[in-house]
């Protein structure tokens, strides 16, 4: 079916378990809020619904873009197919004692459309540990293992017991463990297979009793300012969210995405010369040898801080932070970024690499 065949054909009709939307605005299904609009919308509440409306896009040739949360896209223009809102809901703890693990832990099953934030104090209020650091992230849960957040010395693919996903090469449902995922800094097989695999669920494996982490970026001092001696998960859980909410603009007011570059890997040859030139950068050694450098810091030393081109600009309260003050199209805002990347790889030699999907 070539275009003017899927601009003729039938608008899509509503049915069970989803909402069907026609030349729809994407303004508030993205915490940049640019304006976009999707040829057709689909808003999803029951995931058995997916293979169908899958099947009937591609009848139409339309391309399917799935969204969650909309934390970590950002629309450089319309979309001229379908877009999938996972709406779905629904957490249950599968397992109390799951086998085979040390001590106390839960099997917790979350649904792909689960607030991620919701998620994470639903957990603290069942007596689980492990997602604490990870409070007030935005997005969904089924975006979680995408990424592979993390945040505050925690990724989330650390908890990932398995994810459950609609395999669109093999149309069926797959389950994936783990190692399967191939998580990686801010990376996993689902981000490096883009379009491939549409999340349904995530089984995480979270301990009662494990040691917090407290030893980053002044959680203990956010602590200390709360009054908290004895802290318990959900003091750090508030704790991690007062330093969030402070250092990092409020997407409901100030559209965002949040960080919107990576932190680069780079040799430790590389950076041991970086710091041989410029003695105050951030590196952080890793496992494998390589080093980690903060991209705050360098956007931050080509004096881009509170950059702004129009309504498009770096937060001036975080450096890795690109905003929209209220006008910005993605296409100024990704101008923006790309002004960044440059002047970040001329001063420093240091390519810049997005977190969000750029479209």
């Amino acid at each position: 079916m070539n275009d003017r065949d899927a601009a003729s054909a039938p608008p899509f009709v509503t049915g069970y378990g989803y909402t069907v939307h026609e030349n729809a605005s994407l303004l508030d299904r993205t915490t940049f809020r640019v304006p976009a609009r999707a040829a057709t919308l689909i808003d999803v509440h029951e995931f058995d619904a997916v293979p169908g409306l899958l099947a009937e896009a591609a009848q139409r040739g339309r391309e399917v873009l799935v969204c969650g949360g909309g934390s970590n896209v950002l629309f450089t223009r319309d979309w001229p197919g379908v877009v999938l809102a996972l709406r779905t809901r629904g957490l249950d703890i599968v397992e109390q004692h799951a086998a085979g693990t040390p001590g106390d832990a839960a099997l917790v099953r979350a649904a792909a459309g689960e607030i991620w934030d919701d998620f994470v104090h639903w957990t603290l209020a069942h007596g689980l540990r492990g997602l604490e650091n990870l409070a007030l992230i935005p997005g969904s849960v089924g975006a979680a293992p995408i990424q592979n957040i993390g945040a505050y010395g925690v990724e989330v693919g650390e908890f990932v017991d398995a994810v459950y996903a609609y395999d669109r090469t093999a149309n069926a449902i797959v389950r994936l463990d783990r190692a399967a995922c191939a998580f990686a800094y801010r990376d996993s097989l689902f981000k490096r297979e883009n379009g491939r695999y549409l999340i349904t669920a995530v089984d995480f494996l979270l301990p009662r009793a494990r040691p917090l982490k407290l030893d980053y970026d002044g959680v203990r001092e956010e602590l200390a300012a709360m009054g908290v001696v004895e802290p318990d998960t959900r003091a750090v859980a508030h704790a991690i969210s007062r330093v969030r909410t402070r250092k990092l603009p409020d997407p409901v007011t100030t559209g965002n995405a949040g960080s919107f570059f990576k932190n680069p890997i780079v040799s430790a040859d590389f950076a041991a010369a970086l710091k041989g030139l410029h003695a105050r950068i951030p590196v952080w050694p890793q496992a494998d040898g390589q080093a980690k450098l903060s991209a705050a810091w360098l956007i931050e030393t080509c004096g881009l801080k509170g950059f702004r081109d129009g309504d498009a600009g770096v937060s001036d309260q975080h450096a890795l932070v690109l905003v929209n003050y209220g006008g910005a199209s993605g296409a100024q805002i990704w101008t923006l970024a790309r002004h960044v990347q440059q002047c970040v790889l001329a001063r420093f030699g240091v390519a810049l690499e997005p977190e969000p999907l750029v479209v």
